[in-house]
């Protein structure tokens, strides 16, 4: 019997790291940003412009880390374990974004960016 276990746990691990995933993460396998190309005459064509693939998430500051070597990662691989079964990577990955430390709940959001985010599925039986 198939599980039907869709979403809610996760695991994440950076370069090969295992990190505590404090919330949610997202992660966008989007290669390129369409907009449509419209005049007074009507709809005329699209707009294509690529775009990096991204992986999100909000971790738990633990003692072990250094939140300050998160700013320095630019070629790293960052692997997605969702409950689904599917595993996202991200590699070539660098943060974009300063992070900055909620120090009551001791987590910080990281974005990572790059060339390439993939899926990799599970059969479903």
């Amino acid at each position: 019997m198939a599980s039907n276990l869709l979403a809610g746990i996760a695991k994440v691990s950076i370069d090969g790291v295992t990190r505590q995933l404090e919330g949610g993460a997202k992660y966008s396998p989007a290669t390129v940003k369409r907009e449509p190309l419209t005049g007074p005459d009507g709809f005329h064509g699209w707009k294509e412009t690529p775009v990096p693939g991204s992986i999100t998430m909000s971790l738990r500051d633990a003692g072990d880390m250094t939140v300050g070597d998160f700013n320095k990662l630019r070629n790293s691989t960052v692997v997605l374990e969702l409950a689904n079964g599917k595993i996202v990577t991200g590699r070539n990955m660098g943060t974009t974004e300063a992070q900055e430390v909620d120090t009551e709940d001791a987590k910080f959001e990281v974005k990572f960016e790059g060339p390439q985010v993939s899926e990799q599925t599970v059969s479903v039986s």
